[in-house]
């Protein structure tokens, strides 16, 4: 069964089993590695992309459950060449360590930046409650979200 679907603004089709794990179609069907496996139950967010502009969990989500629409991965958030300001603002604050977290934690924050370009602090926490970092980085991840998020208003978008 062919199931197509949009990757990072592009259409693609598998011919992978509907129920196989979308993290197994991006990194091992389309070569797509930057979306991690941590646990594969839901409780460390490594593997967080957007579906149809929601922060997702690839890890259990069936790849038959998204025929037909959008996945965004890590892969998708820079623009060519260009850092998406949440990159530069992960960069500039330092806020990854280990990086093992970073791509779950990045497209977490792009969907909530994506649907409240102006959140508090309290957003930004509940919006990354679902995503573990062991390597007590989280300070500066949320000073690194809100520098994303001031950048993004004055219109420094990737």
């Amino acid at each position: 069964m062919t199931i197509a679907l949009s990757v990072n603004g592009r259409s693609v089709e598998t011919e992978a089993d509907p129920s196989t794990p979308l993290i197994d179609v991006l990194r091992n069907h389309l070569d797509l590695r930057g979306t991690r496996y941590g646990c594969g139950l839901e409780q460390c967010g490594s593997c967080m992309v957007i579906i149809d502009g929601k922060a997702d969990y690839a890890c259990s989500r069936e790849i038959g459950s998204v025929a037909g629409r959008s996945v965004t991965t890590i892969e998708g958030l820079a623009d060519g060449e260009a850092l998406h300001p949440l990159q530069v603002a992960f960069l500039e604050e330092q806020a990854g360590q280990c990086g093992y977290c970073l791509s779950g934690i990045l497209m977490s924050a792009k969907a909530l930046l994506d649907r409240n370009p102006s959140p508090s602090r309290a957003d930004i926490i509940a919006a990354l409650d679902g995503n573990l970092c062991r390597c007590g980085a989280h300070p500066r991840i949320l000073r690194a979200v809100e520098k994303a998020a001031t950048a993004m208003r004055e219109g420094v978008v990737a």
